[in-house]
């Protein structure tokens, strides 16, 4: 069968065997509230990395910060998304997903508290924590998702993307209008972001009580790290994700530094994320239309180096368009990202595992190119040779990429323990 025609149904039926293993039915009694709380709860996995850039130059300042240790703090949060990902299923199996999600939620407004409070110190604590409980319920929601809306996977992965990218646009826009009109203070309009945490906590609350299946059998997947293609799928979550992080991190600096002031900055990357749902929606469908996803994945990288290298060095009159240039290629990449790993996958145990490696590795990866920015700047000055930086990562992604978009399944399977 062709690698494509699995992601139907691997959406569809994520946890079902040929073998006749019995499942317990999920039990929701109020879909709407897990609706509800499903989108609340993914709206808050992008604030926490989006709100800090259009205020970083203030922060710097206010803190002494040089850019090397901007850069670290934009790097921070990425870097534990990648490291505290392989957690969540320890987690989920010890305490139960719902449980834990509301629990992480909890700690990510701590974390958003402590960032804003605490001068320094509190800053680089409060993102660690922060990024590490994003990364946490980044992994369980997907899983959430496959098992109470089996049906509607499809939409309902849609859902949760658009949550997503909202609450990162959201948060990259609102940010320092906030700061200003709470007397131009930055830890304040930070803060702020602890009231949508506290928010989905609230909406999520009721799903702790309720009564999900579990699956009976265990299994293992063995040898992803010896597969080339696994590798490839994982680069190519890395190097794309990379990318992002670097334009959520040092792009707003790098448009103020050309004049702009850092509310028209922080709209700019706000109007760029906006535009993200048209392609993380549109790209996968058209890119399991032909006989494999190469052709897709270079055309949304194109995009993605246009639109960086058009807000690095094209005249600012012509800014919105390489913001929505951008957004257009950064939104196709990552919803292509996750399309691969179903893809890639012979059934959905592989998928998972393959999605943790992915994750794991790949975001940990990608924490390294906010971190060569910040440090690339304060050794030159400027923001001219990041443009290096851009195009080297862009490259290798597409390379990657064309490796992980053939038409094949990673060579291995599950088995029963």
């Amino acid at each position: 069968m062709n690698p494509e025609t699995k992601l139907e149904e691997l959406l569809i039926d994520a946890e079902a065997d040929d073998e006749g293993v019995q499942h317990n039915p999920s039990v929701v009694s109020r879909p709407w509230l897990l609706i509800m709380g499903l989108i609340l709860v993914a709206m808050n996995l992008r604030p926490a990395l989006s709100s800090l850039s259009p205020l970083l130059s203030d922060v710097s300042a206010s803190l002494g910060l040089s850019a090397a240790r901007a850069g670290l703090l934009t790097t921070l949060p990425v870097l534990c998304l990648g490291l505290f990902a392989p957690l969540a299923p320890i987690l989920a199996r010890r305490f139960g997903a719902e449980r834990v999600v509301l629990g992480i939620l909890l700690t990510l407004a701590a974390g958003i508290t402590l960032r804003s409070s605490f001068g320094e110190t509190g800053l680089f604590a409060g993102s660690l924590i922060a990024g590490a409980s994003i990364g946490i319920i980044g992994v369980l929601l997907p899983g959430i998702v496959k098992r109470d809306f089996a049906r509607q996977a499809g939409a309902m992965t849609g859902v949760y993307t658009m949550a997503l990218c909202l609450g990162a646009a959201l948060a990259a826009g609102a940010t320092v209008p906030l700061s200003h009109y709470f007397g131009d203070s930055w830890s304040l309009g930070l803060g702020f972001w602890i009231v949508p945490a506290l928010v989905a906590a609230l909406f999520w609350l009721p799903q702790t009580g309720q009564k999900h299946g579990a699956h009976q059998v265990a299994y293992r997947v063995k040898g992803l790290l010896r597969d080339p293609l696994a590798w490839q799928v994982t680069l190519y979550m890395g190097l794309q994700s990379s990318l992002a992080y670097i334009v959520f991190g040092w792009v707003p600096s790098i448009l103020i530094s050309r004049g702009l002031s850092a509310t028209e900055a922080g709209l700019a990357l706000s109007g760029s994320i906006i535009v993200q749902l048209l392609s993380a929606l549109t790209a996968p469908w058209l890119a399991t239309r032909g006989k494999d996803q190469r052709l897709a994945i270079v055309v949304v990288m194109l995009l993605t180096l246009g639109g960086l290298f058009g807000c690095l060095f094209a005249p600012i009159e012509g800014l919105w368009g390489w913001a929505i240039l951008l957004g257009l290629g950064q939104g196709g990449t990552f919803s292509l990202a996750l399309t691969l790993i179903v893809l890639r996958s012979r059934d959905s145990h592989v998928a998972a595992n393959l999605s943790g490696m992915a994750q794991g590795i790949g975001y940990t990866l990608a924490s390294l190119g906010p971190l060569a920015v910040g440090v690339l700047h304060d050794w030159t000055g400027g923001w001219g040779a990041t443009g290096w930086v851009f195009g080297v990562i862009g490259v290798g992604a597409m390379v990657a990429g064309l490796g992980a978009g053939r038409a094949l399944y990673v060579g291995v399977s599950s088995e029963k323990l």
